[in-house]
């Protein structure tokens, strides 16, 4: 009996030397989501670097009817079955359809004003996902009760947003039950206190996997004063500006966890015609909105070439343009603001990043520079 409870004892050690402590978690990788934009028509998928991508946002699915509808139908169908087979290539790859948007958000409010029209327009989404083999479904609604693009909308909206996303959840959910697959729930959501207001965040959150935050569009061609569009931190030059940081913090503070919360960056630039050429045109008065471009073209054709000259904003962590001769002012994301961005997201624990959009950055400068810093690598690589 003595050498059966040696024995015992002998295998628990090992077993207790062998396991991993139970505190210790694997740690995933951070996200890499693209939105991937088919409102121009068919997707060359043959161009997407499908190893570089955890999640790729398909915008935008349409609301007519109070249902999820595709408004190009023709292409989208097309694009949606060539993008789910892209999961072929790497199997860890998620696609998801994005509803809305800041031109089709007019009828959200429309769709989720009764506790009916909400749960059959959580159908009819959960449907398309079912149809199509994808894996989730990401709500852009620009803005629950806000104008936004001359939309309609209500007070309700505050709680009716919320309770899309239960529906939608439990429809997925429930189609997960067939299928056996995990379905993902997520939203794309403006970086303001003013959303953070119109909405229940710490409701919305307990019902989605990821929060994206449209950490850009902080300026554009609707000011009268030039500004960083997508800056991490507020510039020593404007301490009441909006921020990516000051964003994140807000939506943690309103009960979103920081494990759900994935930060925007920009593929894009935004610009301005100055007055002069003051401070390099940062922080002045602006005459009218002027071409940015995706980064390709920015890279390529703009900075340090043809008259740009490219700064860096220290304070803000963000770089933007200036052509001295034309006044031409442009604020935007380089490597270097998205690598700033990237360790932000493993200094707070976030999920990971989203980009608008993969067609605005085409040869793949900034996506390369985030795959390498979260370490995505090609299978068998």
């Amino acid at each position: 009996m003595k050498i059966f409870f040696y024995s015992i004892g002998f295998l628990l050690c090992v077993i207790a030397i062998a396991a991993p402590p139970p505190f210790i978690k694997s740690k995933t990788k951070p996200v890499i989501i693209g939105y991937v934009g088919g409102f121009r028509g068919l997707i060359s998928t043959d161009s997407i670097d499908v190893w570089r991508l955890s999640h790729i946002n398909y915008a935008f699915i349409d609301i007519k009817d109070n249902r999820a509808w595709l408004h190009n139908e023709a292409t989208d169908t097309i694009n949606l079955r060539k993008l789910s087979e892209l999961k072929k290539i790497n199997p860890g790859l998620k696609i998801l359809i994005s509803i809305g948007g800041w031109t089709w958000s007019k009828n959200f409010s429309d769709a989720t004003l009764t506790d009916t029209s909400t749960k059959n327009f959580a159908l009819s989404a959960v449907s398309i996902v079912s149809k199509f083999n994808l894996d989730g479904i990401d709500i852009d609604w620009e803005y629950p009760g806000m104008i936004g693009d001359n939309n309609k909308y209500r007070p309700e909206d505050k709680e009716h947003y919320t309770l899309l996303f239960k529906e939608l959840r439990e429809g997925l959910d429930s189609l997960s039950r067939t299928t056996q697959m995990k379905y993902f729930v997520t939203t794309a959501v403006g970086g303001s206190q003013s959303y953070i207001d119109h909405t229940e965040m710490d409701k919305v959150q307990q019902y989605t996997d990821f929060i994206n935050i449209m950490s850009y569009d902080y300026a554009g061609g609707w000011d009268s004063i030039s500004g960083h569009h997508t800056n991490l931190y507020t510039s020593s030059s404007d301490s009441n500006q909006s921020s990516a940081h000051k964003s994140i913090q807000a939506f943690i503070a309103a009960g979103v966890p920081a494990s759900k919360i994935v930060i925007g960056l920009a593929f894009y630039g935004k610009g301005w015609e100055m007055e002069s050429t003051d401070n390099n045109g940062l922080y002045r008065k602006a005459l009218k909105s002027s071409r940015g471009g995706g980064f390709t073209y920015l890279k390529d054709s703009l900075i340090n070439k043809n008259g740009f000259k490219e700064y860096w904003d220290g304070a803000a962590r963000a770089p933007y343009l200036f052509n001295s001769e034309k006044k031409i002012f442009i604020t935007y994301d380089n490597e270097r603001s998205v690598k700033d961005k990237c360790k932000y997201v493993k200094k707070y624990d976030l999920a990971g990043v989203m980009f608008w959009e993969y067609n605005s950055d085409k040869k793949k400068y900034l996506l390369k520079v985030i795959a390498d810093k979260f370490k995505y690598v090609k299978k068998n690589q």
